[in-house]
């Protein structure tokens, strides 16, 4: 792919500050016109702005300190971009957080904030971009989702969810918008060495997320890559890597109640009884 395909784009980055956002800043950088960088630490903005400067100085930075976990700020930010008579050609919806451990002894505030970053933000800055794309009669969108989508995942059960709604939302999109010449291109990387981790992890034992095999690992530089080469091909969905693609396209196929055994093997759970089995739910002392 020739990155001058997204020559003299005007693009908007969510979660730009560091990880996959920052990667796309960089590599699109040479050649785009504009670009509307959005995270909630400014210093790291102001540090991007001046590297991409170097990069391209002719390219016209619109820094924008945002919490996306706040819906109001989120509003205020679309009312500006609005008022800028700012064309965004490319969206990449980028932002998000996760959670490692069990549902039940997680922070509601850790959970709330997923919610409101991977799904709700997400939603709304597409709901909002999108008609202005369609009346323009061009114009891509590409949401960054995860391997986690394709299937429910212990200990990260709401971040597997709210990727699954990105990879659906994503989907049913591109078709809405399949006979015009908006388009919309899912990625869904597996393990990336990025601050995820960190920020997923949880204090105490049991809440820190095991780094990948260095085999499934993909780098950085090639998830980005890989995804913009996909726009610019009007790929549905891309999954980085050959070996998570195969991994990923074998467990697809796999039947859920194989998945549920599997489940139980890496949990160290015992077999739960058999169905049409009835707890006895007064020996549990229940009534």
């Amino acid at each position: 792919m020739s990155i001058s395909y997204f020559a003299e784009c005007t693009v908007l980055i969510t979660g730009a500050s560091a990880g996959i956002g920052r990667e796309f800043a960089r590599q699109l950088a040479p050649v785009v016109s504009t670009m509307v960088l959005v995270a909630r630490r400014s210093d790291r903005l102001e540090t991007l702005e001046l590297e991409l400067k170097v990069i391209n100085p002719d390219l016209e930075i619109f820094p924008r300190p945002l919490d996306l976990r706040d819906h109001s700020e989120v509003e205020r930010f679309c009312d500006w971009l609005d008022e800028s008579g700012l064309a965004i050609d490319l969206l990449i919806n980028n932002a998000g957080l996760g959670d490692y451990g069990p549902f039940a002894d997680s922070e509601w505030e850790r959970i709330d904030a997923m919610l409101q970053v991977n799904i709700h933000a997400l939603t709304y800055l597409t709901y909002r971009i999108l008609p202005k794309m369609q009346r323009a009669g061009c114009g891509a969108i590409l949401n960054v989702s995860s391997t986690a989508s394709f299937l429910p995942v212990p200990n990260m059960a709401t971040y597997a969810a709210t990727k699954a709604y990105v990879t659906s939302l994503s989907e049913a999109l591109r078709a809405e918008l399949r006979n015009s010449n908006l388009t919309v291109t899912v990625l869904c990387p597996g393990p990336v060495p990025t601050e995820f981790a960190d920020v997923a992890n949880r204090a105490g034992p049991g809440g820190t997320l095991k780094v990948a095999p260095e085999i499934f690992t993909v780098p950085v530089q090639d998830v980005v890559r890989d995804a913009l080469n996909a726009v610019a091909r009007d790929r549905a969905r891309v999954v980085p890597g050959a070996l998570v693609n195969l991994a990923m396209t074998t467990v697809a196929f796999l039947p859920m109640f194989i998945k549920r055994l599997l489940y139980q093997l890496k949990l160290g759970q015992p077999a739960r009884p058999p169905e049409g089995h009835t707890p006895d739910y007064q020996a549990m002392g229940t009534r």
